[in-house]
């Protein structure tokens, strides 16, 4: 039995790689292996998973971070630095208007987003004789990938009942973490126990806050009730479940008695799990937990906003920032122009919250003279100055071996000045 479980798992495989097809629709792909059940009885689906804060907040936090730090196209100088390529065609889809309805941090905050939801974005590349004048996104739920002759081939629903069919070349399939090279896994079918177990918490902690006596407790009587009696009874009682209601007196009858058997959420630590579940959650997506409001002594060790935000800059950002910047490489630069011409994110903008950082930043730039001060100036939005195009050094910056040199040069410098002052005027020679 485990042996054929294999070969078909072999030959799912194969039939996928030479022309089987992949969907994204609705996690299709992940629930064919393990399906989408949970074992809180919870449907887990993307829509369900954004009610989370804690999801809602990590895929907010990451594409808006994204969405707003400068991204520019650069080309290399034949002498050695770069220059931004703002005559580039490319230059205009990406730092402008990427295509007639998206400014560029809409564009980005939404290639981010899906990335981190979905595993993938999918960009279509619109031409005009030959050339690309339009990124538009795809929603990956709506795109099918599958192989034609060994290449990839993008069956995208026209919105009508039909579909059409894009080729590699007219996408831009930018992948998030996958094991297959195909498409990235799907974060949310991944970690649906997590969420269904953080759902059903919700949901729990919900109720006990709508239930004014919490849980049913039991109530006790030495007459025996006939149905109709035991109907009344707990049609009376429900007046009191509920929130509106807490703090009110129940009347019994007949010698009723009412024993209460309810938990309080302490003692079924649903406190604690509804902490765990923001803690692995956010395990899950790659998101330091303090970056989505969950402080603790663990997870707020972050002495300083700086240090912070290179802690989010180096373990969450830097990935996707790569993933990006390489696939825009790949799929809108023409290969005649790879090594010259590339596009790259501007990480200095989360330094922009730390006004010392910043400061410090520029200080060490100035000094060391790989930066104007017309540079800085320009970074800060202000106009540039007379001479700020000059690059400076600090002076006591020399080299080891020149300590004796700089030393001796005074010295004679002096030397040829006494000597001059000694010289008689040129008055008193003629005199």
């Amino acid at each position: 039995m485990q042996e054929r479980k294999i070969l078909g798992q072999v030959r799912a495989t194969l039939l996928n790689w030479l022309g089987g097809s992949f969907s994204l629709r609705d996690g299709d792909a992940m629930s064919a292996m393990s399906g989408r059940a949970t074992a809180t009885g919870k449907n887990v689906s993307v829509d369900s998973a954004m009610q989370l804060s804690t999801v809602w907040a990590c895929v907010r936090l990451i594409s808006e971070t994204v969405s707003t730090l400068p991204l520019r196209v650069y080309r290399k100088r034949d002498g050695g630095g770069r220059d931004v390529a703002s005559d580039h065609p490319l230059h205009s889809l990406l730092c402008l208007s990427p295509n007639a309805e998206m400014t560029p941090g809409r564009f980005m905050l939404l290639i981010v987003a899906s990335i981190i939801i979905r595993g993938n974005a999918i960009v279509e590349k619109q031409r005009i004789l030959g050339r690309v004048v339009a990124l538009n996104p795809l929603l990956p739920q709506e795109v099918t990938i599958r192989r034609e002759n060994g290449r990839l081939v993008y069956d995208v629903l026209d919105g009508k009942g039909g579909k059409r069919t894009l080729q590699a070349d007219d996408v831009m399939h930018i992948r998030g973490f996958g094991i297959d090279g195909m498409c990235g896994l799907q974060p949310v079918m991944q970690a649906r126990e997590i969420i269904g177990a953080a759902t059903a918490a919700n949901e729990a902690s919900a109720k006990i806050f709508a239930q004014g006596m919490q849980v049913s407790g039991v109530l006790t009587s030495d007459a025996k009730l006939n149905p109709a009696q035991r109907e009344q009874i707990r049609t009376n009682l429900m007046t009191f479940s509920n929130s509106s209601s807490s703090g009110k007196l129940i009347v019994l009858e007949a010698g009723m008695k009412y024993q209460g058997i309810s938990m309080d959420p302490e003692s079924a630590q649903m406190l604690q799990t509804r902490a765990f579940n923001v803690e692995e959650i956010c395990r899950f997506l790659g998101v330091p937990p303090f970056m989505v409001g969950h402080m603790d002594k663990a997870s707020s060790w972050a002495s300083s906003v700086e240090a912070q935000n290179l802690h989010f800059l180096t373990s969450c950002l830097r990935p996707i920032l790569d993933n990006i910047e390489q696939e825009i490489i790949r799929c809108l630069i023409p290969r005649a122009e790879w090594g010259m011409i590339y596009a790259e994110f501007s990480v200095e903008g989360l330094l922009r919250a730390d006004s010392a950082g910043r400061a410090a930043y520029y200080n060490t730039a100035l000094q060391n003279g790989y930066m104007s001060r017309d540079e800085v100036r320009a970074r800060e939005n202000l106009p540039p100055i007379k001479g700020g195009d000059v690059y400076t050094v600090q002076t006591n910056l020399t080299p080891i071996h020149m300590l004796g040199a700089e030393k001796q040069a005074d010295a004679a410098r002096n030397a040829l000045k006494a000597w001059l002052d000694a010289l008689p005027s040129a008055e008193s020679a003629t005199a």
